[in-house]
């Protein structure tokens, strides 16, 4: 198996503070940060409470389906947030990581036109992304395992998967 860049809930407190202080350091207030689901959700928590941002909002975006296996394409999934609810906002899109990139042009493309001003923030980027991230707490070419998709799920998928 090949090195991977591993994360303990640990490292992950430690690195979501740090990530949060580049945006407060860059002097960067969002109006509300976008969460990219699932992986970014653990992110855009603790972002909210770093950055003291109690509105957020969630994207949920299918790519990955296993260990580097992934879809074609990125797909957004119900409920997609109305774009009203974006509008004129300075958001900051929050994910775990930007590994090729695909996923944030997606949401970035669905905030152009929409809202002030969108700027990324994650965990780990990697040199291939095509979106180089406006936040990023390191860089890795490693595959990452995440405190929280370590374990495999407890159940199976439904029956309509």
């Amino acid at each position: 198996m090949a090195a991977r860049e591993v994360m303990s809930w640990e490292l992950f407190g430690q690195a979501s503070r740090e990530l949060a202080e580049l945006v407060a350091k860059d002097g960067y207030v969002p109006d509300l940060i976008l969460g990219v689901a699932r992986g970014g959700l653990f992110a855009t928590g603790a972002l909210g409470y770093s950055l003291n941002v109690k509105n957020m909002h969630v994207l949920n975006v299918e790519f990955y389906t296993g260990v580097d296996e992934r879809l074609d394409a990125p797909v957004m999934l119900a409920p997609v947030p109305r774009h009203a609810d974006l509008a004129g906002a300075r958001v900051l899109i929050a994910d775990d990581v930007a590994d090729t990139g695909a996923t944030l042009d997606l949401v970035r493309d669905f905030c152009a036109g929409h809202v002030a001003e969108a700027r990324c923030a994650v965990l780990y980027e990697k040199p291939r992304s095509t979106v180089k991230c406006d936040y990023v707490w390191r860089r890795t070419e490693q595959w990452i395992t995440f405190p929280w998709s370590a374990l495999p799920p407890l159940v199976g998928p439904s029956p309509a998967e």
